[in-house]
């Protein structure tokens, strides 16, 4: 597969008056084309800088970062505006929604930067949405809908763009079990259908078994990179069968 990230000697420190506080240490880390990935780690270990500095919404203040073969290390602001708006379609755990606004016109927000005309915008944010199975929610407000619902808008709303890098942080954060696998699945199938490269970070062991990749972070270090062992029943299993069980409640 080709790679679409790599990261080599990745640095980031804050500095507060006198203190530095290194939260990324020298990540050297390739991401390729098509993988389903996810970052563990406790807070302040790292994992949040990192998704930040590869969706170009924060800068390294060392080492080189490569997405889709541009060094983004030299890029200006505008540039990292156009590269994000093309290649990453982001997904967070508050859902990030327009309050009084439809579903329909959230999904057709990126569209709008990306100077798509409007008849294309409805047509493709309307086929996103039939996408995630909410079809029949286009006009339907965020207060409307369900936690489920919501995140399915938002990943609606990533897709609308047509990136090939989807990141989602802590994309379950605020959804109980059954809407946590039904969500996962979905970009199982983003993964594996469309073939997407999903990037998530998250705290839940049971989450990231869905992926095929585990990065785990430690203060400021990688200390852990592993494939996700398909030999025997995985976590996420257990989430589905107790979502299951409650469902049958």
């Amino acid at each position: 597969m080709n790679e679409i990230i790599r990261l080599e000697q990745l640095k980031k420190t804050y500095r507060s008056g006198a203190i530095q506080v290194e939260a990324l240490k020298g990540i050297d880390l390739t991401v390729n084309q098509g993988e389903y990935v996810a970052i563990m780690g406790a807070s302040g270990s790292g994992k949040s800088t990192l998704m930040n500095i590869l969706g170009c919404l924060d800068r390294p203040t060392g080492g080189r970062y490569y997405l889709g073969g541009h060094d983004i290390s030299c890029q200006s602001d505008s540039q990292l505006s156009r590269i994000r708006n093309r290649m990453i379609g982001f997904v967070f755990q508050s859902f990030n929604l327009i309050p009084r606004t439809s579903a329909l016109k959230n999904v057709e927000l990126p569209m709008i930067y990306a100077r798509i005309p409007p008849r294309e915008r409805s047509r493709r944010a309307a086929a996103l949405l039939e996408k995630v199975g909410l079809g029949d929610r286009l006009e339907h407000m965020p207060n409307e809908v369900s936690g489920g619902q919501k995140q399915r808008i938002a990943i609606a709303r990533a897709l609308a763009n047509r990136p090939p890098i989807i990141l989602a942080d802590e994309p379950t954060g605020n959804l109980d079990s059954r809407s946590s696998v039904e969500i996962m699945e979905l970009f199982s199938g983003l993964n594996r259908k469309e073939g997407n490269t999903v990037i998530i970070v998250t705290h839940e062991p049971d989450i990231a078994q869905f992926t095929d990749r585990i990065i785990t972070f430690r203060d400021g270090a990688i200390i852990s990179d592993r494939k996700v062992d398909r030999d025997h029943p995985p976590a996420a299993s257990k989430v589905a069968a107790a979502a299951a069980g409650r469902e049958g409640v």
